[in-house]
């Protein structure tokens, strides 16, 4: 399986975390949001990875150089990054989308335990990753979810003002079969709309899933976390930090 991780943007939301990196570099717990990302991915057994670059493409690139495990990695710039949202993001992969592959955005972190579930689901076409609130509370910055009883995605967006809600996206969706096509197909489309470059890329899945059958997979009650406020740091160094206590307790 191929993992394609879209870390173009800067992350101006963070402040002076992101001045002058990209917010896929910020550490957590003594790595990288992208080393999180790439370590859990690569040990649940995907074997390729490609990452989408924008602001200080330069440092991603010296990230990656520095890792020693000789991860399949190459990496994507997308000169749009300032005037384009996600959807230019993936538009600039979109050859990359083929056979079993996985999109991941770039400021989501997930546990080893998504990872892995995520990864044998083995579920076709086009799996949207979800988790469910105990509460059924969403708020405006979450990517809401509407999904039948047997998983089926109905609408997927922030401003679905709908009671029916019950899940949101994690920000990972998975390709099998005929999925990447679908979906490659469906960007190029709307790229070619009047709006195409203001677009998220998953206003495509919500068009896809009034059409055709589009899955979901829950992780409820599993570790992850989207990393856009700086509120969201201290979660994610509490987090990884977790990981990290797990990791080292480990036997060799």
């Amino acid at each position: 399986m191929r993992a394609i991780i879209l870390s173009a943007g800067r992350g101006s939301r963070l402040g002076a975390l992101t001045t002058d990196r990209p917010k896929c570099l910020i550490d957590l717990s003594g790595r990288t949001l992208l080393d999180w990302q790439l370590d859990h991915l690569a040990a649940a057994g995907v074997d390729e990875f490609v990452i989408v670059t924008g602001f200080r493409d330069d440092q991603v690139e010296a990230c990656l150089a520095r890792r020693t495990d000789n991860l399949n990695v190459k990496t994507l710039f997308n000169p749009f990054y300032q005037v384009a949202d996600n959807l230019g993001t993936v538009w600039v992969a979109r050859g990359e989308f083929t056979g079993d592959c996985l999109v991941l955005n770039g400021d989501t972190i997930i546990s080893q335990e998504i990872a892995d579930s995520v990864v044998s689901a083995g579920i076709s076409g086009i799996t949207v990753t979800v988790d469910e609130s105990e509460g059924g509370d969403y708020d405006d910055d979450d990517m809401k979810v509407v999904r039948d009883a047997d998983g089926r995605l109905r609408r997927i967006g922030k401003q679905l003002g709908s009671a029916s809600i019950n899940a949101e996206s994690i920000g990972m969706i998975v390709f099998r079969q005929d999925g990447a096509d679908r979906f490659t197909s469906a960007v190029d489309a709307m790229m070619r709309t009047p709006e195409g470059t203001t677009n998220w890329y998953l206003k495509v899945i919500d068009a896809i899933a009034a059409e055709s059958r589009v899955e979901t997979l829950s992780i409820k009650g599993l570790e992850w976390g989207e990393v856009d406020f700086l509120e969201d740091v201290a979660r994610a160094q509490e987090l990884t930090a977790g990981w990290k206590s797990r990791q080292n307790d480990e036997p060799a």
